[in-house]
């Protein structure tokens, strides 16, 4: 059977967690050709993980179930040639994307935005105007589609007609929040929508985390806005230093607990967005 085909039947397999399913992938090397039960033989793996991945290729209720995903978004596999390298490159990264919108923005240079779920007024006017500077230096706004700080993002660079990519801790037939149901309907028409879950997948807490880690791949830069220290954008903001990015950081009173998250990257080493113009990026 082909790779993604291949992948999509571990995907589905029960008892095939992240781990095991990478263990096959690295022995295959991103393999591109046929894979049959021959070279799954070849590989150095436990008989019980042998016996799960003979079951997840000979399946046949599996078959419809790609079918129907294959007929509702795209699927990108770490085998594909659109798969960015940059997230290739990564500690984890995901096996298969499942993908609605414009897979051409994934070549593209990327900057990935995040923030509080409850920020002030101040973050929307420093994105306000750094976004459209961005977008004139031909960077794709990436972010989370959260609250907040993530849809101001994507707001304002739909709003100013630039590029946008929305990672997702859910599976694509969801809308969480339900208050960002019309700007993610939005983001497939004019931007980029991403998860590694199977599009049936409802969100749960420990997904978001796991997302995170996507954006800091597949991004160039990151740049965080009013968070608390503890909060999901410095993981991103961590995982994106980890991967050797950009961290810029908004600076912020002190007196605001919202500043805690950015002021402490600037303390650390990440650059301090001093102007809209962001001239950091030249």
């Amino acid at each position: 059977m082909n790779p993604k085909e291949f992948c999509l039947r571990l995907k589905l397999q029960k008892g095939l967690g992240y781990a095991s399913i990478k263990k096959v992938i690295d022995q295959l090397g991103y393999y591109e050709e046929k894979i049959n039960f021959d070279l799954i033989n070849e590989l150095e793996l436990s008989s019980d993980l042998r016996n799960k991945i003979f079951d997840a290729m000979t399946d046949v209720r599996f078959e419809k179930c790609i079918e129907r995903i294959l007929l509702q978004c795209e699927v990108i596999t770490i085998f594909d040639p659109i798969y960015p390298d940059k997230l290739k490159e990564t500690f984890d990264p995901p096996i298969v994307l499942f993908a609605r919108g414009d897979l051409e923005l994934l070549k593209k240079k990327i900057t990935v935005i995040v923030g509080s779920r409850t920020p002030t007024q101040y973050s929307r006017k420093v994105l306000q105007e750094l976004v459209p500077n961005l977008i004139k230096q031909d960077f794709v706004i990436a972010s989370g589609l959260a609250k907040g700080v993530d849809g101001i993002a994507h707001e304002e660079t739909l709003k100013n007609n630039g590029e946008t990519i929305a990672v997702v801790g859910n599976g694509l037939n969801h809308f969480y929040p339900r208050q960002n149901m019309e700007l993610q309907k939005e983001i497939i028409k004019h931007g980029l929508l991403l998860s590694e879950y199977l599009p049936d997948t409802p969100p749960l807490p420990f997904r978001f985390p796991e997302r995170n880690r996507i954006l800091a791949g597949l991004s160039e830069n990151v740049i965080v806005t009013e968070a608390k220290k503890k909060s999901g954008s410095l993981i991103t903001a961590n995982l994106a230093l980890e991967a050797n990015r950009n961290i810029f950081a908004v600076p912020g009173p002190l007196t605001s607990p919202l500043s805690e998250g950015p002021n402490y990257l600037i303390a650390a080493g990440a650059m301090p967005i001093v102007n809209s113009e962001f001239e950091n990026l030249l």
